[in-house]
């Protein structure tokens, strides 16, 4: 028996909501209804799907529609949640992926379902967004009665879907942003660092992105810790001394960050299996800049105690490890 889809309206009309507009009216869907701030955004989107109401208001938009996404910002979820009427059995839904259901309490006061759909993908743009939102991860939590419902319109733009609990949103969140938006901070970093050397950021920018595609390849076909490659798997503890060197003297400000994240892949290093313990205990010593008697000391420790000790302490150190 095919299942009975809700009509969807949606109040805000940026790139996230015009991008899950457009895939699920592809997919089959009704969007009947849409409203935001800006009269041109609702004109776009509507001019994208077929018999979708530019709305007046929002509360038009709850009115019309039997789920209703609010594709806001993030800080003004709760205000539209408020401010509106909705109806029992209504599906209300935001994409936030920091925020829990718990910002829609006000519609669940009148009996509506709650739900948030959030799509773990990247939206530089509107176009790239439409392109991108199909066969992404969504993240998924709400009210049981209607998970279902989210369910299928995630599986419907080909998604690969993910449970949560709203205590879980803001570390998963916090993961999203770490991986996606440092990237770009990553990459700005190594571009500025053949800027040292007379590349511009463009030119330096095009030659290592076969680099980050590359990396990326091997995340996926060869997993983690096996894809890991470089000094600290090998265990070349002179280039890493040379790196810190060549970078306190040329380009400090990126000095924290290799620092930093020298520190956190260690342990995967470890776990890789091709660096001793004594290797490791090198490396760490070289980017927490600490003198060879401490290395030593921590070194027969790591004997005496063995890999889950060493690999705890390793972890341990990183969680304390502060920048100078």
């Amino acid at each position: 028996m095919e299942k009975i889809r809700p009509t969807i309206g949606f109040i805000g009309a940026g790139v996230t909501g015009t991008a899950l507009a457009c895939q699920l009216w592809q997919q089959g869907y009704r969007i009947v209804a849409v409203n935001s701030r800006s009269l041109s955004s609702s004109d776009r989107l509507a001019a994208r799907v077929k018999h979708c109401h530019v709305c007046s208001s929002a509360q038009e938009v709850a009115d019309r529609a039997e789920a209703v996404f609010i594709t806001t910002p993030d800080d003004v979820i709760a205000d539209i949640a408020e401010s509106l009427t909705w109806r029992t059995g209504q599906i209300v839904i935001h994409c936030s992926g920091v925020h829990s259901t718990d910002i829609l309490e006000p519609a669940h006061k009148y009996g509506a379902y709650v739900c948030c759909l959030h799509p773990l993908q990247t939206f530089a743009s509107i176009e790239e967004a439409i392109k991108n939102i199909s066969g992404s991860t969504f993240a998924l939590e709400g009210d049981s009665a209607v998970l279902d419902t989210g369910r299928d319109m995630a599986e419907a733009m080909n998604g690969n879907v993910i449970s949560l609990k709203a205590g879980d949103k803001v570390l998963y969140h916090a993961a999203a942003v770490t991986l996606s938006n440092y990237l770009v901070t990553l990459m700005k970093t190594a571009a500025d660092l053949w800027q040292s050397f007379g590349i511009p950021q463009e030119e330096a920018v095009k030659a290592l992105l076969p680099l980050l595609k590359g990396t990326v390849n091997n995340i996926e076909r060869v997993g983690i810790p096996g894809c890991l490659t470089g000094p600290i798997a090998r265990g070349d503890v002179e280039t890493i001394r040379k790196h810190v060197a060549a970078l306190e003297n040329a380009h400090p400000a990126s000095l924290d960050a290799y620092r930093v994240l020298g520190l956190n892949t260690l342990s995967i290093a470890l776990a890789k299996g091709h660096i001793s313990l004594e290797t490791a205990e090198e490396i760490r010593a070289i980017l927490e800049k600490r003198d060879e008697t401490e290395a030593d000391q921590k070194v027969a420790l790591f004997k005496q105690f063995g890999m889950d000790f060493a690999t705890g302490f390793l972890d341990s150190s990183i969680n304390k490890y502060q920048v100078q």
